[in-house]
């Protein structure tokens, strides 16, 4: 069976620094007919076991620990049996939303995970977080790139545990290297590809030093 993309889209809160904010937030389910894995498990445990469709979870994969993009993580973990699967940089972030929780296992830079029989390999990007993590298929020509990169630019580092300078180098280094036909799925927002954004990401990388 093919190896597919599903998306579905979640609302809830952002929280961080003593700010709340809504979003709406992106949920990819990479698989087949009868596997998947979840990238970035928000807000709504019910909504994303429902677009799973019985599938077997193989993994619930957070690009980052902010909040938004792992509040139902451990919901979908107990209801599916899935391990959640976090960069251990993340770890203060992720313990400020469950601090009763650990994740099950780590992410490491250049590790692959398998679904379906599609490769994805795990790049460190640190920089919106410092376990800032991007997902790259070169089978399925697509990057999923959490809040690292969105349609327009570099993901925000405003707030606490981000850093503008080092984001430039993730993007810099691990991204715009990837071929530009790369469709970028992102966290937020709409899809983009590593061509279209190239062109301003150079003033970007040009500020960011």
């Amino acid at each position: 069976m093919a190896v597919r993309i599903d998306h579905l889209t979640t609302s809830g809160t952002f929280s961080l620094d003593g700010g709340t904010w809504d979003v709406d937030n992106n949920v990819w389910i990479v698989g087949d007919d009868t596997e998947a894995i979840v990238i970035d498990a928000a807000h709504d445990a019910d909504a994303i076991r429902a677009a799973l469709g019985g599938r077997t979870l193989r993994a619930i994969v957070c690009t980052h620990a902010h909040n938004d993009h792992i509040d139902a993580a451990p919901a979908l973990a107990e209801a599916t049996g899935a391990p959640i699967l976090l960069h251990e940089d993340d770890l203060p972030l992720w313990k400020q939303t469950h601090p009763d929780r650990a994740p099950d296992g780590f992410l490491t830079d250049g590790q692959e995970l398998t679904v379906a029989g599609a490769a994805l390999t795990v790049l460190h990007t640190p920089g919106h977080a410092p376990g800032a993590v991007c997902l790259y298929s070169e089978p399925l020509a697509t990057v999923f790139t959490g809040d690292t990169l969105f349609q327009g630019g570099p993901g925000a580092t405003g707030r606490s545990f981000s850093h503008f300078p080092t984001i430039i180098d993730s993007i810099r280094d691990r991204l715009l290297t990837l071929p530009g036909e790369t469709a970028v799925r992102t966290g937020h927002g709409d899809p983009t590809t590593i061509g279209a954004e190239a062109p301003q990401l150079a003033d970007w990388i040009a500020r960011g030093h």
